[in-house]
């Protein structure tokens, strides 16, 4: 016995799972019509954070190639991270049991301040995980000039 209730039809096999309230809601076109596909989209985890170089920004994208992602600036100041995870392939004999990796599109977006160097964005891809680094821009500390007073 579950203690919580599929409410929206499904049924669940373990007692131990955890309930999805959105799990048999159909979403309506674009990327989240594919059910399999809004895991992958919403849970590609980044973490941004500010230094006083640069900002950095870091996905965790095991089994992911370096050649299936793409890092891109739109419009001046919008840093996108996007790629493809990839299905293994079923074998006609194998039975699975659980399937909880991800897979198919994914895509983020951040709007990046306006003291970046967005011609400077440079990004690795090691064990698995993205790096994005976008250099800060020098603040121009402003001129002042002294004005003798007279009288």
């Amino acid at each position: 016995m579950s203690l919580i209730p599929s409410f929206f039809g499904g049924r669940r096999n373990n007692t131990f799972d955890l309930w999805d309230p959105f799990q048999d809601f159909p979403f309506a076109g674009g990327a989240l019509s594919v059910p399999g596909e809004t895991a992958s989209f919403a849970n590609t985890r980044i973490d941004w954070k500010e230094t006083p170089e640069a900002h950095v920004f870091k996905a965790d994208l095991p089994g992911v190639k370096k050649e299936e992602v793409k890092v891109e600036v739109e419009e001046g100041r919008t840093l996108q991270i996007s790629g493809d995870r990839w299905v293994e392939k079923e074998e006609k004999n194998d039975k699975w049991h659980r399937v909880e990796r991800s897979s198919g599109k994914f895509m983020r977006r951040f709007r990046l301040p306006e003291n970046v160097k967005v011609d400077e964005v440079k990004a690795a891809m090691e064990n698995g995980v993205l790096t994005v680094t976008v250099p800060k821009a020098e603040v121009k500390k402003p001129d002042v000039k002294a004005i003798d007073i007279s009288g």
